[in-house]
């Protein structure tokens, strides 16, 4: 009799347990369709990656890093830390980046970085960004040192007729509703990022990054880059999630290289007796 009831008792706990789930799973797929639902489209169906992006505020801001947005640099609270770039270093290359400093950074002199400094490429050496989409070409627009990424996604390859750029040659394509973009074809005299992060790397780099809206107000970015020549393995960038900005139209900033003059002169100057 024991066992008998024992088994009636699991198998009635069991048959609970799958009917909770049902509902279950349906408020998570109605929720998912909800948040696809709110996406904006274009004319031909795919999304909409239109707006002013950041990760919740402008770097040192109110909100910076917050506001549902996980842009930046680091990981999970109390997690490990993210992998870098320059953590995957080779033999070689490790030992040629300790042989570089603060005042080696290119961007000291208006130089774009090949990546970006909060590991979201079109922020570059800022936090803000925004992209204006028509039916043939996804417009990334840099705040920070006036940039800008013109991406077709009509399906033409790479083109083969431009020399090795600072930010790479874009093309795009959709995988669905997500826009994935691949730049090749770079210039070797740029770091991944700025302020000093040691993070040169080769005209072998290659970035592929993932674009997907998940609702009207957030967008997730992925990238992996690769560089066989400094790497040991592909750099897996920490995925990233912005929100829309409350404004919608970023600014003009531009970088003259004065700024920076001024201010190595003023701490060398801080130095003398």
């Amino acid at each position: 009799m024991r066992k008998s009831t024992l088994m009636a008792a699991l198998t009635g706990t069991l048959i609970w347990s799958a009917a909770m789930s049902i509902p279950l799973a349906a408020q998570q797929a109605g929720k998912a369709e909800t948040a696809s639902s709110q996406v904006p489209r274009m004319p031909d169906g795919h999304p909409d990656l239109s707006g002013a992006w950041w990760s919740g505020g402008d770097v040192g801001g109110r909100g910076f890093g917050g506001g549902g947005g996980r842009g930046g640099r680091g990981g999970g609270r109390g997690g490990p830390a993210p992998q870098t770039f320059a953590g995957l270093y080779n033999p070689e290359a490790a030992a040629k980046a300790k042989t570089l400093r603060d005042k080696d950074d290119p961007s000291l002199g208006c130089v774009p970085t090949a990546f970006g400094t909060l590991n979201v490429s079109m922020f570059d050496v800022g936090a803000v960004a925004q992209i204006v989409q028509t039916p043939k070409f996804v417009i990334l627009l840099t705040e920070t040192y006036h940039g800008f990424q013109i991406i077709p996604f009509d399906g033409r390859p790479h083109r083969d007729d431009v020399p090795p750029s600072w930010r790479g040659d874009a093309i795009g394509r959709w995988d669905g509703d997500t826009f994935v973009v691949d730049k090749t074809n770079f210039t070797d005299n740029t770091w991944i990022s700025a302020e000093g992060r040691v993070s040169f790397h080769s005209d072998a780099l290659h970035t592929v990054e993932r674009y997907r809206r998940v609702d009207a107000k957030t967008l997730e970015i992925e990238a992996t880059v690769e560089d066989p020549k400094v790497l040991t393995k592909p750099w897996v960038v920490p995925k990233q999630t912005l929100v829309l900005a409350p404004f919608d139209a970023i600014m003009n900033l531009n970088c003259s290289g004065a700024e920076v003059k001024d201010l190595i002169d003023a701490v060398q100057g801080s130095g003398k007796n």
